[in-house]
């Protein structure tokens, strides 16, 4: 028998730059089956609105993505995906499945991150990384979800390895760090209650950097978003560690998740940016 195929080895790099009042898409190379459609301007001018598309639709063993955003000259982007990611189920030679995002935001400059889930297949082999260099004075909102297995047919994820991690530096130093690993060494991590306490989708918002604990403007707009509804069968909270607004998520449903963050969102946005959140047209198909 022959040995199996490689897997893709595919890479994106965009930059992007304000151009006389534009948020333009100014640096643009790929490899491999990684895109962006053109960039959308439902706000105006100044902050573009950008969609990720990998065509394959998911990760197979020896599949390797590296996205790489720079964000510079006071340019305004909001990045998402057209589509859940998903990690399918490794091969025989078990060989990983690597996801690397790369993003820069570098002065007077904004970049919201809204990818939408990570759905690890039952016995996937997954290592992501995202990892933000932000400047003390730019403007960070993001989040990631992820799924463990398929909930909605009631699909367990019993074997395999999903490992996450988070980094963030402000102005090259390690700010937040988040990691996630599940792997045969950490099962129980799945079902105890100091763990996740057998719910399989989690979520992390964050928005910053550099917000001051003790200002009275912050602490009111942190008790709007505590008093945000939310389904009773998930658990949730709001902390503000490092400079950074952090919203945890532990339940049962993606949809459940994002729609929270998009309320949390909704409530950030004009507060952090003097704008209202504008939902990317692709969300509603």
């Amino acid at each position: 028998m022959g040995s199996p195929p490689p897997g893709w080895d595919a890479t994106l790099e965009l930059g992007f730059a304000n151009r006389r009042g534009k948020c333009s898409l100014v640096e643009k190379s790929h490899r491999g089956p990684l895109y962006v459609q053109r960039a959308f301007y439902p706000e105006g001018p100044d902050l573009a609105h950008v969609y990720l598309l990998h065509p394959p639709g998911g990760m197979v063993s020896g599949d390797r993505l590296t996205v790489s955003i720079s964000v510079h000259d006071g340019a305004r982007v909001l990045i998402t995906t057209p589509g859940a990611g998903k990690v399918y189920r490794a091969r025989g030679d078990q060989a990983l499945q690597r996801q690397q995002n790369l993003i820069q935001v570098g002065p007077h400059c904004s970049c919201e991150w809204f990818p939408q889930e990570n759905i690890f297949f039952n016995g996937a082999r997954a290592r992501l990384e995202t990892r933000l260099e932000l400047a003390s004075d730019s403007l960070f909102q993001g989040w990631e979800i992820s799924v463990l297995g398929l909930p909605v047919n009631n699909l367990q994820f019993e074997e395999g390895e999903a490992i996450q991690r988070l980094l963030i530096n402000v102005d090259g130093r390690p700010r937040l760090v988040e990691n996630l690993t599940i792997d045969p060494g950490s099962r129980q991590l799945l079902y105890h209650r100091a763990g996740m306490a057998g719910l399989p989708v989690s979520g992390l918002f964050v928005a910053g950097p550099n917000l001051d604990q003790e200002d009275p403007s912050l602490s009111e707009l942190l008790d709007r978003v505590r008093g945000l509804d939310a389904p009773q069968d998930c658990h949730w909270g709001v902390t503000v560690t490092g400079g950074f607004i952090v919203v945890r998520y532990l339940g049962t449903c993606a949809e459940q998740a994002r729609k929270l963050f998009i309320a949390v969102w909704r409530l950030l946005r004009p507060a952090l940016s003097d704008r209202p959140a504008c939902l990317p047209r692709i969300w509603a198909t």
